[in-house]
């Protein structure tokens, strides 16, 4: 969770620069990689809340077993669900928003049974311990094409 907040720490000082672009890094400026990511954060919070941990099924994914390993995503390989992708006008007040509700997000996540899980579209169901390190591993993908877009 330590490395989860970090990244969101790191957000909030890359935020000022949230309509900074570079379209041989990414078609999205900062600002929508911030969101994007901050509205993962927070939907799938919600959905380990509201999740019943009876109705969990344990499925093996080679893919999420290396992506989690490795801790690292393929960039451009898939595509944002569109409840994960911000509105095209971006402002600073949404951008720290969404920040803002990522950090009390992830402070709920703290509170949640262990045994809470949320169902990824390409891994299966994550329980919470995973889901968290999925999570953080998300976000810091983000972070990083965020860094290349601002060399």
């Amino acid at each position: 969770m330590k490395k989860l907040l970090h990244v969101l720490n790191n957000f909030e000082k890359q935020a000022p620069l949230y309509l900074t672009n570079n379209q041989m890094v990414s078609e999205a400026n900062v600002g929508w990689h911030i969101m994007h990511s901050c509205l993962v954060i927070t939907s799938i919070t919600e959905a380990i809340r509201k999740s019943d941990p009876s109705l969990y099924k344990k499925k093996f994914s080679w893919k999420a077993f290396f992506v989690l390993l490795f801790n690292k995503i393929p960039r451009g390989k898939a595509k944002a669900p569109s409840f994960t992708q911000p509105a095209n006008e971006v402002s600073m007040d949404m951008v720290l928003q969404q920040i803002a509700d990522a950090h009390k997000s992830a402070a709920l996540l703290l509170t949640v049974n262990k045994n809470k899980y949320f169902t990824h579209p390409i891994f299966g169901d994550l329980k919470l311990p995973t889901a968290i390190k999925f999570l953080y591993v998300h976000t810091y993908h983000h972070e990083k094409i965020i860094r290349d877009i601002l060399k």
